[in-house]
């Protein structure tokens, strides 16, 4: 057998193991054949569902979740029992008696009575570069998801230390691309393409923000990049520079909006299933392509329709449809604008009273963006709110508790990446940071 056939052979011996061991996988929600693909009931307080491995209440019926899945041990009673404003106060007075010693990091996507405690709101790269900012700061309180607060504690100081209120607070597309399944996919497309020709490399690798800290290592150390939702495009051509084609995970639609905006035919974009021998491709198609997209996704991106957009079309004669790059690709090329939770933001600051805006993100952005903006109407395109499951978990009882303990002498739910993570995950994010679009 010749060496690919090998790669193809123990590849699918790889995905038999893989489906034998699937009893190690958490199916979260109702099965999916249900017409209804996300339980939005978020009544449930977070400690009432984190004993249970998974997403929890709000994320898609279709998300599973690893067993190796991090879980928020029980917090005191004192906490959970506490009401709405005796946690406000604690929080407040907790955040005054350690001053500028602490920084809370809110992500764009928090509840409401979190981000109001934020230092610092943003996405995921405003966040983590605020941790770079601050070396002054002894301690961030990061009310995001893992991989987040993975990425702030790689870019801070070594003796600085970054805490996730909510271990459970995971991302379902960062779990959609494991090391080992991108360790897979490499050898078996650097077997079959080569590693260089001429003065270029086969293939670069390129992840989103929202991966692992491993996988970001993997990048850095094997001539690749990180990129954001503003940047992707900047990356891309700094990759293109470098080699022949992509290989980008783990969110393909992202990817695929980011290179067919820049002109390269979907014809050129097959798909990676991990679970596939050479992901379910040929050598031709690996051969022709320019952009190997990971099949991987966001759940509540996923959910926006070209209908919704026709709807709001319908509804409102003069509505300005705003959409994020991690929908899929009819719903951004039917929206009147796309990009990152920021670019969304400042697209919302610079309208005018009356105008009205349909918006494909998350739910809490936009709820906040309409009570930031009463003078406009601004609403959500999906009628079947689906949040982001995961940042839900960040309840203010256990921003109380992280800052109560802290200012006690102890550090709890410490997210810590190992130092030789660390230093190839560097390498890969100062990269993105010197792509500025």
């Amino acid at each position: 057998m010749t060496s690919v056939a090998n790669l193809i052979a123990a590849a699918a011996e790889t995905e038999r193991r893989t489906r034998t061991m699937l009893g190690d996988t958490i199916a979260i929600g109702q099965p999916a054949t249900m017409t209804t693909t996300c339980d939005s009931q978020l009544t449930a307080d977070p400690w009432q569902i984190d004993t249970e491995p998974g997403y929890g209440p709000g994320a898609s019926t279709g998300d599973v979740a690893p067993a190796t899945a991090p879980q928020q041990k029980a917090i005191p009673a004192s906490y959970t029992q506490a009401t709405d404003a005796e946690l406000h106060d604690r929080i407040v007075a907790a955040k005054a008696q350690l001053g500028d010693r602490v920084k809370i990091l809110g992500h764009f996507y928090q509840r409401d009575e979190v981000v109001k405690h934020a230092d610092f709101v943003g996405d995921s790269f405003m966040l983590a570069q605020a941790a770079k900012d601050h070396p002054e700061t002894e301690a961030f309180i990061f009310c995001g998801v893992h991989f987040m607060a993975e990425t702030a504690d790689i870019l801070s100081s070594a003796d600085q230390a970054v805490m996730l209120p909510n271990l459970a607070a995971g991302c379902s597309m960062a779990d959609m691309a494991t090391i080992d399944q991108v360790e897979s996919a490499w050898q078996q497309l650097t077997e079959a393409l080569g590693t260089s020709s001429g003065d270029k490399a086969e293939v670069i690798p390129v992840t989103y923000m929202n991966s692992s800290a491993a996988i970001k290592a993997f990048c850095g150390r094997n001539g690749g990049i990180v990129c954001t939702s503003s940047n992707a495009a900047t990356v891309l051509e700094w990759a293109f520079e470098r080699g022949k084609r992509v290989i980008f995970f783990p969110d393909q639609h992202l990817g695929r909006n980011t290179a067919k905006a820049m002109g390269i035919s979907e014809d050129h974009m097959p798909l990676w299933r991990p679970y596939l021998p050479m992901g379910g491709n040929t050598m031709q198609q690996l051969q022709d392509a320019k952009v190997i997209l990971w099949n991987g996704f966001c759940s509540v991106h996923k959910r926006f329709t070209v209908a919704q957009i026709d709807k709001a079309r319908a509804d409102y004669d003069d509505v300005q449809v705003i959409v994020h790059p991690e929908c899929p690709a009819p719903v951004v090329e039917a929206a009147d604008g796309v990009g990152s939770t920021e670019y969304i933001r400042k697209a919302i600051a610079a309208g005018k009273p009356g105008d009205v805006f349909a918006v494909g993100t998350e739910i809490n952005l936009v709820n906040r963006l309409q009570a930031q903006h009463p003078e406009m109407t601004i609403f959500c395109l999906d009628p079947v709110v689906c949040p982001c499951s995961t940042m839900y978990r960040i309840h203010p009882a256990y921003l109380a508790w992280v800052l109560e303990e802290y200012v006690a002498g102890r550090v709890v739910n410490q997210i810590s990446v190992d130092p030789t993570v660390t230093a190839d995950a560097e390498v890969a994010l100062e990269r993105m940071l010197a792509a500025r679009p």
